[in-house]
């Protein structure tokens, strides 16, 4: 499923989670060559298409006894598990570390949830708006006389949680070939969220981010904002620095005194002109006359954009999707992500595992799941 070479290669990874950013962790994992086992079972499902690439499906009823032992025999023979259930799910199946560690001490077992393991929320439902909402991140954004704005559930499920779990579980592994031992990860959304916001926590209500709306960062400043063009896109312009400042302003052919652009009571009138520049051209024409000019002007691209432009076609040649595997980029060991391919293997992994075919009927539910997780789960508006 993956390159001969990969990163990961020879590290099996069994992944019992089903929302975003268990998923998403496990695909990062599978991207740079571990063996992904998704364990479904019944009415669970699997995770959504978009995060299935170069992982392997099968389903176990862990609710009876041949189930349960069928997973016990598979995270013995594992190198990573990967669980995101409320806390004290897994341990009530039998299933917590402490149960699977005594026939695999180097197991690394990482349970990714919003609010962690203890303290008052730990047992509370959620998603990423609140994960990003208790940060204090969803509180700094957005305009400064409207709500927070959302920045999808990029931050929470994506950055502070997959991503934080892939990269905890890296370090478990590289930490496990010193001791010989794995461990338990208390992977919290929350906790990522915290990490993330580290610059922006002693900038609050002081010049930088003094409150939502206002400050360097935050679309205020003329030189840190987006603008709208005559053809309704937009650019993005991101001149901070004092050179990157000089070459937008002359750029932009303004020929009064470049003012001292840090100062914020230069800000108004300097945001009327270039409101009134950059509504005088469409975005690509804007895009091409910044070119090579180190001024940090770039196009706002919709979704539907990205995959034709030619930075991401130089970096990922013949992408067209969301299925580019925008992993790193290794020079001694290419990676090559694996497909994705709904192939039920239950009875695959588990009779290499040496259980007889009785033990495997009797482990894999009568009704398999192997179809992902409803998305979108929005109905078309009716005529």
């Amino acid at each position: 499923m993956t390159g001969q070479n990969s990163i990961l290669k020879g590290t099996r990874v069994l992944d019992l989670t089903r929302l975003a950013p268990g998923p998403y962790g496990s695909m990062l994992l599978a991207d740079m060559g571990a063996e992904v086992i998704v364990v479904g079972g019944g009415r669970s499902g699997l995770p959504i298409d978009s995060y299935r690439r170069g992982k392997r499906f099968i389903n176990l009823d862990l609710k009876s006894e041949e189930g349960l032992d069928a997973f016990r025999l598979l995270a013995a023979n594992a190198d990573v598990l990967m669980e995101g259930f409320r806390p004290g799910v897994m341990h009530r199946l039998g299933l917590g570390y402490d149960a699977l560690r005594q026939d695999n001490p180097k197991l690394v077992y990482c349970s990714v949830t919003g609010y962690g393991q203890d303290g008052p929320l730990a047992q509370e439902a959620g998603h990423d708006i609140n994960y990003v909402g208790l940060s204090g991140a969803l509180g700094a954004m957005g305009p400064l006389d409207g709500p927070p704005a959302l920045p999808l559930n990029i931050i929470a499920d994506f950055a502070a949680g997959g991503l934080h779990a892939a990269y905890s579980i890296l370090g478990a592994l590289l930490e496990r070939e010193r001791s010989g031992l794995g461990q338990f990860l208390d992977v919290a959304m929350v906790d990522g969220c915290l990490s993330l916001m580290t610059m922006h926590y002693p900038d609050w209500g002081k010049a930088v981010l003094p409150s939502r709306g206002k400050g360097l960062l935050t679309g205020e400043a003329p030189f840190y904002r987006c603008y709208v063009c005559n053809d309704g896109k937009y650019l993005a312009v991101g001149a901070l620095e004092g050179a990157f400042f000089t070459n937008l302003w002359r750029g932009l052919n303004l020929e009064q005194p470049m003012p001292d652009h840090m100062r914020p009571d230069t800000w108004p009138a300097m945001t009327e002109q270039f409101e009134r520049l950059f509504a005088s051209r469409s975005r690509d024409a804007w895009v091409k006359h910044f070119e090579g000019r180190d001024a940090c002007v770039s196009p706002v691209l919709a979704p539907d954009e990205v995959f034709e432009h030619p930075h991401v076609q130089a970096r990922f040649p013949g992408s067209d999707s969301y299925a580019t595997p925008a992993i790193p980029h290794y020079s001694r060991t290419p990676t090559m992500p694996g497909v994705t391919d709904g192939t039920d293997d239950s009875y695959a992994v588990l009779r290499a595992l040496g259980l007889s075919e009785a033990k495997i009927n009797k482990a894999v539910p009568e009704t398999s799941n192997v179809t992902g997780l409803e998305w979108p789960p929005v109905k078309p508006s009716q005529p």
